[in-house]
């Protein structure tokens, strides 16, 4: 069961605080933006409240005469559940409960109920489960010796283990066996992700914003067939696409997860594996909604997180999309960003533009080294198609002009071999 019941549209009220160094502004638009995720969840929202205080209170998040007040609303607007927009502790949401007399949960608890919504593969489905239950295990609730258990005969007696930790226990052996499935997957993608390395096509990734229209883009570029919906967190699995660039040039385009403010550790933990596909790529396409009230924001908190799974050095091509909803936005955003295009992904404007420039960018970083290797040395040219793709082999004398694609890796391990360090360069060729 998701965290919040979908047999009806529940109702919600949003509770947002306003502490330093963030403003009003902020908070509000945070809070507009945990609208369309409950929205996204299944429920309607009520009511919000905004309060401003000069720090947290440890205890009950938001104070115990607020919360008073925050019951008083719930009963007046007939709320069902109170969602804050920032994360809870276990004991302020305990706290929190028996205060409002209603469920309390937080924003977490919102993206994670999204997630177990829309998970579709195996793999995508055991990541939700892992962040489930990740975010549950330290929210266990017990009462204490009424549920011990204890069998009879010597060494038994006494309190014996409450149903607290007989669930706890259980939480924690279902959190390593999912670790353990999720560490097999991800050597298996990693495999195939160093196999895509070696081959001829390139990598680009489309990274986002959630409902940036990543999805929409990756069909209107190649076809795809990707489920598109205006809706966040539509898709969860990542896709992958053959796509042919106008100089000829055939690389492999992936769809990943969209990002939001404030995701959830446990889900970023849990989906480190599908999320080294972008570490792994040659290029990131940063795909931006033009037409959000926000986008620097919503470009920071992406870069916030390609920065925490190691892919904030990848080479980034920033695309501003929804330019036919945001003509001006998209021209004005275009301009404070040198070398970024704007587009459409739904009328299709921009398209060629946008795939001139991932060339371009995919030249620029071209990883085709020229070695000269012996001609003796065939341990050597067997070791290079193993590691990369040999573009071009010829003889020069009594060398081997080989011209090879090659990661950062084997960049490094071969590199006795540059023809440019090699002082009998010019004789050989």
């Amino acid at each position: 069961m998701t965290l919040i019941e979908r047999s009806f549209r529940e109702r919600i009220v949003l509770v947002g605080v306003v502490t330093w160094p963030h403003s009003l502004d902020e908070v509000e638009a945070s809070l507009d933006e945990l609208g369309l995720l409950v929205d996204t969840a299944g429920a309607d929202e009520a009511a919000r409240v905004v309060q401003a205080r000069d720090s947290l209170d440890p205890a009950t998040f938001i104070g115990s005469g607020k919360a008073a007040e925050l019951h008083r609303l719930c009963e007046q607007v007939d709320a069902d559940t109170v969602v804050f927009d920032d994360e809870l502790t276990p004991a302020q949401q305990r706290n929190l409960e028996k205060l409002i007399g209603r469920t309390a949960i937080d924003r977490t608890a919102v993206i994670l109920d999204i997630f177990a919504q829309n998970a579709r593969s195996e793999e995508g489905k055991t990541q939700v489960e892992l962040a489930l239950l990740r975010y549950r295990l330290p929210r266990l609730r017990g009462r204490g010796a009424s549920l011990s258990q204890q069998a009879g005969g010597i060494g038994t007696r006494g309190p014996g283990e409450t149903q607290l930790e007989v669930d706890r226990r259980r939480i924690m052996r279902r959190i390593a066996k999912l670790d353990a499935e999720l560490r097999q997957l991800g050597a298996t993608r990693r495999t195939q992700l160093r196999a895509r390395r070696r081959g001829a096509a390139r990598t680009v990734s489309l990274v986002g914003y959630t409902n940036a229209g990543k999805s929409t883009l990756l069909n209107t570029l190649t076809d795809a067939g990707v489920l598109v919906e205006n809706r966040l967190f539509a898709t969860l699995d990542p896709r992958t696409r053959r796509l042919e660039l106008p100089g000829g040039e055939v690389v492999l385009c992936s769809d990943t997860v969209g990002f939001v403010r404030k995701l959830p550790h446990q889900l970023v933990e849990s989906f480190r594996s599908t999320l080294e596909v972008v570490s792994g790529t040659d290029l990131l396409v940063h795909v931006v909604d033009a037409s959000a009230a926000d986008p620097e924001a919503q470009m920071d908190a992406v870069r916030s997180v390609l920065g925490e799974i190691g892919a904030g050095d990848v080479p980034e091509l920033v695309a501003f999309n929804k330019a036919d909803r945001a003509p001006a936005a998209s021209e004005r955003l275009r301009a404070t960003h040198p070398g970024s295009v704007a587009l459409s992904a739904l009328t299709g404007e921009g398209g060629p533009e946008l795939l001139a420039a991932i060339g371009a960018a995919l030249r620029a970083s071209d990883r085709t080294l020229e070695l000269l290797v012996p001609c003796e040395r065939g341990d050597v040219l067997a070791a290079l198609h193993r590691a990369g793709e040999i573009v071009e082999q010829r003889d020069a004398g009594d060398m081997l002009a080989v011209r090879v694609r090659l990661d950062e890796q084997g960049r490094h391990r071969f590199a006795e071999f540059a023809a440019a360090t090699r002082p009998d360069r010019q004789e050989a060729t």
